[in-house]
């Protein structure tokens, strides 16, 4: 092990929320490592570009990462693939690839991670969740019935990984995460989006709960937002 800092791994970890959560758990003394498709402009720690659905990427990439830093104590799922389509014109292709996307890399990424964490006497496995978690829009039908499928998942091994010492934890983030992307694509006052520094501060929070308080689920958004 070339090091002794805990490891955090984070999957999904492009530029906004993923970076923000890298940088910091590095501030806390953590050993950051990144996953995604895609590496961002100047990553936080090391990142490993991999397809995140792909089975056999994904379990030797992991295995690969806990040989040269031991078990990961906080793993992060934070990957996201958004649709927006009238339901008629939303294929079956676009269900495959959100699901794919979100959920099965959440399978993947699980099966990878939660049994070396156990072994190693326990962490934190946190999955980013979205208003669509909890009600579906129109024209996201492809994206909120991934996302429903996620939440549900993410219950499944709460309850059974609890136990062992993971805390597995759900976060709603409701809201528009301030990026320079959203801020294109979105007329709002920066006001009233979310900053990905200080959700990555609530994430910090959560995953250094004593064992008698955890929460399972945890709902974030703009004081301005409703709900």
């Amino acid at each position: 092990m070339a090091d002794a800092k805990p490891l955090v791994l984070v999957a999904g970890a492009g530029a906004g929320l993923g970076q923000s959560l890298l940088a910091r758990f590095e501030d806390g003394g953590y050993q950051p490592v990144g996953l995604g498709r895609t590496q961002p402009e100047n990553p936080v720690g090391a990142f490993h570009e991999l397809d995140l659905s792909n089975a056999d990427a994904v379990t030797s990439e992991i295995a690969d990462i806990t040989v040269e830093h031991g078990p990961p104590k906080l793993v992060v799922h934070n990957t996201a693939e958004l649709v927006i389509a009238p339901f008629t014109e939303t294929t079956l292709q676009d269900y495959q690839r959100t699901w794919s996307s979100m959920v099965q890399s959440a399978i993947l990424l699980a099966q990878a991670t939660l049994p070396p964490m156990v072994r190693a006497g326990g962490g934190a496995f946190i999955v980013s969740g979205a208003t669509a978690s909890m009600r579906g829009g129109a024209c996201f039908s492809a994206f909120a019935s991934t996302k429903f499928a996620l939440r549900g998942l993410t219950q499944s091994l709460a309850r059974e990984y609890q136990p062992t010492g993971v805390h597995v934890a759900h976060v709603i983030l409701d809201g528009i995460i301030d990026t320079s992307r959203s801020r294109d694509l979105h007329d709002l006052d920066p006001a009233n989006m979310m900053d990905p520094y200080e959700i990555a501060e609530a994430y910090w929070q959560l995953a250094h709960q004593p064992r008698s308080t955890w929460t399972h689920e945890l709902d974030l958004r703009p004081a301005s937002e409703g709900f």
